[in-house]
């Protein structure tokens, strides 16, 4: 789109860059004003500005959306935008927590965690909420589905830790719910009795190394609960989506389902598409995650990346959980519980790793087109939880929220520079390129040249709408 010159003057116009949207690239500049986008097509027909960003032999993508973070605690949500914001993200949509112990509802917890996001955040965020095996919960849940917290999840394993792992009839029940009031139901799919069983046998057994792990959490597991996330999904009519898919099995049943029609999306993570299980013998329970990491001479690393490129998997997502490395250490004598009991906790910083991964493995080292990245971190995570076409993309009326990225900037990954308070990464010395020049957040300037220019409290809190289907086909 374009518009004639006049007098009107617009706040700001980027030049110079190749603007990236989800399915092309192309040369032109973007004219901003009130903290959306204007205009777009060539400088010389676009009204002046105030001040001018010079993008000159860099992508100009859409803000990039990190839509699987746990920020409960370890990681706040000051601190998990501030190192979101270094990273070049622009929106987060963590999960919120409520009150188990106690008597909150989900509508008091929303207004709590927005309360704190718009006096610490730097970036936009939306929420989902954890439903947990307490279903007096879902008493409010209507009402927080009215507020605008459209999407949930649930946990099929986890028996060890207290509220988490929710029966199928449960489930539906949520599902119904969420399916009446416009949301999406996310699920971890792994089948937890079967996990519990091959857990408490290794225990008997002695067999409590870390690298013993990923023997209690087979590939089946998570296709077997995958199959009835489908069919639970089918008889309640709610869409689904599979959090963080790592195997070959589980795919294969998503495609089915996809291919009858069925609302079933899902998303990958870059410890899935990159690492393995032999992280194990190296890291020890600081590669504890849930699923586990999958075997190296194995098929799924293969699949994943066959699944995005083909459409199946339509996100990235970084399943950030910055357990610190104390509470994680003890793991080395059981990676299972410790001393007490109690599960050695599952996760691993992923915020600040995100997108120079799917960067460079994704578009420099396999080849997928740079528009894949606007699709699969920007575009389909919006459309998915309710934030299209305010996020998600390039055009007018949106928000202007743009990723300014030097494809040409190598480094180091390294948890030095890193500012979770985890203290380590699964990626320590991965080398990637491509950095963020400059991210802008409605309009204003978010990161410069590794800079920030915003001040906490200058993130909003997103009200979602109802889940649209995402782009989906092949990227070549």
């Amino acid at each position: 789109m374009t518009t004639n010159r006049s007098d009107r003057h617009v706040d700001t116009i980027v030049v110079g860059g190749r603007i990236v949207t989800s399915s092309q690239v192309y040369e032109a500049s973007i004219a901003i004003d009130g903290g959306e986008i204007a205009a777009i097509g060539p400088e010389n027909l676009l009204p002046p500005a105030d001040k001018y960003i010079d993008a000159s032999g860099m992508y100009v993508l859409p803000g990039l959306i990190d839509c699987h973070v746990h920020l409960d605690g370890h990681d706040n949500y000051a601190l998990g935008s501030l190192a979101a914001a270094h990273a070049g993200l622009t929106t987060l949509v963590p999960f919120g927590t409520y009150n188990l112990e106690g008597d909150e509802t989900l509508p008091e917890a929303i207004n709590r965690c927005r309360e704190e996001v718009e006096r610490t955040a730097v970036t936009d965020f939306a929420f989902h909420f954890i439903l947990q095996n307490r279903p007096s919960i879902l008493n409010s849940l209507p009402e927080a589905l009215e507020m605008g917290v459209k999407s949930y999840k649930m946990f099929m394993t986890y028996k060890k830790r207290p509220y988490r792992m929710c029966d199928d009839d449960y489930i539906c029940e949520s599902m119904e719910m969420v399916a009446k009031g416009g949301g999406v139901l996310q699920l971890h799919c792994e089948s937890g009795n079967i996990i519990e069983y091959l857990e408490n046998k290794l225990l008997s057994e002695g067999h409590t190394h870390p690298t013993d792990f990923p023997s209690a959490c087979p590939d089946w597991a998570e296709e077997e609960a995958i199959n009835r996330a489908i069919k639970m999904a089918g008889a309640t009519n709610c869409p689904t989506y599979v959090v963080h898919l790592s195997t070959q099995l589980g795919l294969e049943r998503i495609k089915q389902a996809q291919a009858l029609g069925q609302r079933i999306w899902t998303e990958s993570c870059p410890q899935y598409l990159l690492l393995s299980d032999e992280e194990m013998a190296k890291y020890g329970p600081l590669a504890k995650i849930g699923p586990p990491l999958r075997p190296a001479d194995g098929p799924d690393q293969d699949a994943l990346w066959r699944g995005l490129e083909q459409g199946h998997i339509s996100i990235t997502a970084s399943d950030h959980a910055p357990y610190p490395q104390e509470l994680k250490q003890v793991g080395w004598d059981n990676i299972f519980v410790d001393v007490n009991g109690a599960s050695v906790p599952f996760g691993s910083p992923g915020v600040e790793t995100l997108v120079p991964l799917m960067y460079s493995e994704g578009v420099v080292k396999r080849g997928l087109p740079i528009w894949w990245l606007a699709r699969v971190m920007s575009e389909n995570p919006a459309r998915i939880f309710g934030l299209y076409p305010r996020k998600g993309v390039i055009q007018v009326g949106s928000d202007a929220d743009l990723l300014i990225l030097d494809p040409g900037s190598d480094r180091i990954i390294t948890s030095r520079d890193h500012r979770s308070n985890a203290g380590y990464t699964l990626f320590e010395g991965w080398q990637v390129q491509g950095r963020p020049h400059m991210t802008l957040l409605r309009g204003e300037v978010l990161l410069n040249q590794g800079e920030l220019e915003q001040q906490p409290g200058y993130g909003s809190f997103l009200e979602s709408g109802s889940p649209r289907s995402p782009l989906g086909g092949p990227v070549r």
